[in-house]
């Protein structure tokens, strides 16, 4: 037994809906290695439960895996609004979304984060990055104002499979992308942040002031 093995043994299984998107996805969709998977899948549904959102903004869902599972920890009259570019893949979304008993509760909005960002009012409790990396930046000043003093912000793919420290990535631009987010976050004391090496990394943000 390897040791991701033994830690989703001992972790709390996927429901029987995210197997399936799991599968599917697998399957039928480029690029499945884009889908939280299993283990952040729980962890992203662990930290929403802690905090209990009342509304929760997603930049970047790919299949809907990881709305689903920051879905779970809403508040009793919470709502998630999820961004997606990618047209191609808005049936998928939207057919793997219809599949869940919350399914009244998300929001998909099809488009580029920036401008759809720019239409959004009000606060979001807790909000989970996932989209262009290249971007990053431009999403962290763009959400800030939606985010209340306590808020968190979940940035994924933050170690970007060790490139963030590896020269040859020098001139990746979504490598460059994520260190310049990184350096950002770090620098700012707006901010207290973690970065926990899971799968590409993922950096969890407390808005402080």
């Amino acid at each position: 037994m390897t040791l991701e093995e033994y830690i989703c043994a001992h972790s709390s299984p996927e429901n029987a809906l995210l197997e399936a998107i799991t599968h599917d996805t697998h399957v039928h969709i480029l690029n499945p290695h884009m889908l939280s998977g299993h283990i952040q899948g729980r962890l992203l549904s662990m930290i929403s439960h802690m905090i209990r959102p009342r509304r929760i903004l997603e930049l970047g869902t790919f299949t809907g895996y990881s709305a689903l599972c920051l879905a779970e920890g809403l508040a009793e009259d919470g709502r998630l609004i999820t961004i997606e570019h990618n047209d191609e893949l808005e049936e998928t979304i939207r057919r793997n979304f219809d599949r869940s008993s919350l399914a009244d509760r998300i929001e998909l909005r099809i488009g580029d984060c920036k401008p759809v960002i720019g239409d959004l009012d009000g606060f979001f409790d807790l909000v989970f990055i996932d989209a262009d990396k290249r971007e990053y930046c431009e999403y962290i000043d763009l959400i800030y104002p939606l985010v209340p003093v306590g808020g968190f912000i979940l940035a994924d793919n933050t170690l970007w499979d060790g490139h963030i420290i590896d020269p040859s990535y020098d001139k990746d631009k979504q490598t460059l992308g994520l260190r310049a987010f990184n350096d950002k976050i770090a620098a700012d004391d707006r901010f207290e942040q973690v970065i926990l090496p899971l799968r590409d990394g993922l950096t969890i943000i407390r808005k402080v002031r």
